[in-house]
């Protein structure tokens, strides 16, 4: 059982920080002069809202979905998708749970407090969508210092390539008499071997994301995070919820921009009317309000079926999609109905459509997503 909160407090207390701390201003900061925001991250630890899901017993605040979008809105409304996806990052790297409790303790109870923080590596150059195709591999080997491991591989599109202390790295282990099994390991990013290229992004440049090679890196048994070959059944677990959650990110923000525009189209001034009573801007609104409120709903149930413990991979996948392709539409149509101040960084809306685009490739491209759910209209596993 989730652990009870009173969600108008914590909507109020949540926007009271974001207006405090002027989150707001601190987006565009972080999109004009990429870097990890530690001081918020280290705040949002501080308040318990780092991972508010995790239970309890690891350190978490033990919420349930619906607090947990609760507070994703405020943040993402109030200052942007950035601090919103702070808060999730340990939850991105919940698979750190299956680690030993020296694991547990010496990175995932930190990055809570917001003292740490660890990445996620998946992607590779010629892996993306389909995982089981990652080619980074882990040899086991046993020489006079005792068994350790061997990692060899380059992991592309990775998120806080230039600021992870730590990253949760998803490489094939050789198995006796079988194919090579997928298996999760916790890297220290300052071993030796290991380089790092930044590349430049259209959106969420905070992240820094980059490419990373790891040219025969020695790691400790230790540095194993769960069984051999279950790599891939924690990534699927885990992204049935990110979908789900990310999705709520996605409507706030463009639920802030449809507000906004709304108001744009009330007080100005086009051909002696008001710019919303040309029927090309207030049909469009309608349609936008209508969109945003049956894709909120969808998410919304998406959400209570995984509080009740209910399989929801592919309705999650769908979530993702609707709230994303709805959300790049309604920002799309703010950043136009303000004409030329829409299309400059003046407004936030095309810093905010940069920033949800990344949401049809990232945790699941688009199309992915949807292969999930005719598999499942289909009657294929």
């Amino acid at each position: 059982m989730s652990r009870p909160v009173d969600l108008a407090q914590l909507r109020a207390s949540a926007r009271d920080f974001a207006v405090k701390a002027h989150l707001a201003d601190r987006s565009r900061e972080l999109d004009e002069h990429p870097a990890f925001p530690w001081a918020e991250y280290r705040a949002l630890g501080e308040k318990g809202w780092l991972g508010p899901r995790v239970p309890e017993d690891f350190g978490g605040a033990g919420w349930g979905y619906r607090a947990e979008a609760t507070l994703l809105e405020e943040l993402a409304a109030n200052g942007g998708s950035v601090f919103a996806k702070l808060v999730l990052q340990p939850e991105f790297c919940s698979v750190l749970r299956h680690g030993s409790p020296a694991v547990v303790d010496r990175w995932y109870r930190p990055m809570l407090r917001g003292e740490v923080l660890v990445g996620n590596q998946i992607t590779e150059p010629g892996a993306g969508s389909d995982v089981r195709a990652l080619a980074s591999r882990v040899e086991r080997v046993r020489d006079g210092e005792g068994e350790h491991f061997v990692l060899t591989g380059v992991k592309s599109e990775a998120a806080f390539a230039a600021d992870a202390k730590a990253a949760l790295v998803y490489a094939q282990v050789p198995v006796p008499d079988g194919a090579p099994a997928i298996t999760a390991f916790l890297v220290p990013q300052d071993l030796a071997g290991i380089t790092v290229e930044l590349h430049g992004d259209m959106g969420e440049r905070w992240m820094r994301r980059g490419t990373v090679h790891y040219d025969s890196v020695r790691l400790p048994k230790e540095a194993q995070v769960g069984e051999v070959g279950k790599g891939f059944s924690y990534l699927v677990e885990e992204l049935t919820q990110e979908r789900a959650i990310l999705a709520v990110i996605y409507l706030a923000l463009a639920r802030e921009s449809h507000r906004e525009v709304i108001e744009h189209a009330r007080t100005r001034q086009l051909f002696g009317k008001r710019l919303g009573d040309l029927q090309a801007v207030g049909f469009a609104l309608a349609e936008d309000s209508t969109l945003l409120d049956a894709a909120t709903l969808y998410v919304e149930q998406t959400l209570d079926r995984l509080e009740r413990g209910e399989d929801s991979a592919s309705q999650a996948a769908m979530a993702k999609w609707l709230a994303n392709t709805t959300a790049l539409r309604v920002l799309d149509h703010a950043i136009q109905f303000h004409g030329g101040a829409g299309y400059s960084t003046k407004l936030p809306h095309e810093q905010r459509w940069r920033d949800v685009r990344s949401g049809g490739i990232a945790h699941g491209s688009h199309e992915t997503l949807k292969m999930l759910k005719a598999r499942e209209l289909l009657g294929r596993k």
